[in-house]
């Protein structure tokens, strides 16, 4: 039976339809007429860390190869019978795909047809088609992207850093996997991850724009192919509290110096890790305030530029603050991070600061639901975090500078920071 509810925000009055459909999916669907376009997503919740899992009934965990998540994403655009890229074209959607550290979504965005073009996202990603030929064939082409990947040097940065602050966890492992790993995929481990975690029932459909929930329901009737709940449970290797390593260095050819500075911070899910990324968000802004005297120091130095900026990165099993920018002397902007930490612990903090870093950050959560492409994802990221959408307006409105106080205090600790750098000419100015 399908059951559909209204969630309305009492702040905004913004509402959102929220559908447990007959056949094991969560929908949600915001209609906003007079808006030109439409943004669907059709996601699992399933992503490069799920290496372990297993099913009601089985006893033992399945254990497959790094990238596997990714790898599945590219191949179910490869129908048996046709390209989906092809059906696309006919309606006039551009359709895409993603495959993130905790999930896979597959996505389209039009101004018109948006009927037909669900029905080809809600088709494709239901039929798996692998095959010894296809898998062989992608192996290659994946191959090429992970030496991109390595290539990169935002993802270098990136990557460095996770690796020395993650001893076990997944998240420190490319989301493409390794060039060994990827060899190790085969047709009938494919299917093994597709029938366990492309069940409906850990899949959510998010549609926003000028859309008709009662449409999208009738279409998802003639499409969804009912499905029994399976029980899915996913593990992780055990992590240490501490970091692997504090610094890490490399030499690459790019125009100027960078780096990316992150603080391990504890892990935890639904709406205690909501208010904690709400907790880390503010209080990431009040340290980077550009009235702050830090700030302004660094700025007057020119050991920071307009590229400094900060961000809360969390997910299944790993929640991060990292600070990143270009400088040549990375470590003095560490210095002036943790000095500036520690005199918020000594001194508190600027409720000035704080209120408008507070009022910043829900002025442009009221502003992007007015924004297709943001409200479909809202709908989709606070399913797949086990909260509801308009909680993070709720905890945001209700934050305390206690709140942020005790996040600077706990988590951004010294013995948890890992700074990576990426030079470009391997002199170390920092002698």
């Amino acid at each position: 039976m399908t059951v559909k509810e209204v969630i309305t925000s009492p702040r905004t009055g913004d509402s959102i339809i929220r559908i447990r459909h007959k056949s094991g999916l969560v929908i949600y669907v915001c209609e906003m007429p007079g808006f030109s376009s439409v943004e669907a997503m059709f996601a699992a919740k399933y992503g490069s860390v799920n290496t372990m899992f297993r099913k009601n009934g089985e006893s033992d965990f399945t254990s497959v190869p790094e990238g596997i998540a990714h790898f599945l994403e590219h191949k179910l655009f490869e129908n048996e019978d046709c390209q989906v890229f092809d059906l696309y074209a006919k309606t006039g959607a551009s359709g895409n795909a993603y495959t993130s550290f905790d999930r896979t979504c597959y996505y389209f965005t039009c101004t018109k047809n948006y009927t037909d073009s669900l029905k080809i996202l809600l088709d494709f990603v239901q039929k798996p088609f692998f095959t010894k030929e296809n898998v062989d064939k992608e192996i290659g082409i994946i191959e090429q992207e992970i030496k991109m990947s390595s290539d990169n040097p935002d993802w270098r940065v990136s990557s460095n850093m996770l690796r020395c602050m993650f001893h076990n966890h997944p998240v420190r492992i490319d989301i493409a996997g390794t060039a060994e790993s990827i060899k190790m995929i085969n047709a009938d481990l494919l299917y093994k991850c597709y029938d366990t975690f492309y069940n409906l029932n850990n899949m959510v459909l998010s549609v926003a724009g000028n859309v008709s929930a009662d449409e999208i329901i009738s279409i998802c009737d003639m499409c969804l192919k009912p499905c029994r709940n399976n029980g899915l449970e996913t593990v992780f290797p055990d992590e240490p509290d501490n970091i692997v390593s504090p610094e890490i260095y490399e030499k690459l050819p790019v125009g100027t110096d960078f780096f990316q500075m992150g603080f391990k911070c504890s892990p935890c899910s639904g709406m205690e890790r909501l208010k904690k990324t709400m907790a880390g968000a503010v209080a990431v802004s009040i340290l980077t305030d550009a009235s702050t005297d830090m700030f302004k120091r660094l700025l007057s130095e020119g050991l920071i530029n307009f590229t400094f900026g900060p961000e809360v990165f969390n997910g299944d099993g790993f929640f991060t603050v990292i600070f990143s920018g270009e400088s040549s002397q990375p470590r003095k902007i560490r210095e002036a991070i943790l000095g500036e930490i520690e005199r918020i612990r000594i001194n508190g903090i600027d409720l000035n600061i704080f209120q408008r870093s507070k009022k910043t950050g829900y002025g442009a959560l009221v502003r992007e639901l007015n924004n297709v492409d943001a409200v479909a994802n809202l709908m989709l990221n606070a399913h797949l975090e086990g909260i509801s959408p308009f909680d993070k307006l709720n905890v945001l409105s209700e934050l305390s500078p206690d709140d942020v106080y005790n996040f600077i205090c706990s988590e951004l600790r010294s013995d948890r920071i890992v700074l990576s750098v990426i030079e470009k000419d391997g002199v170390n100015n920092e002698l």
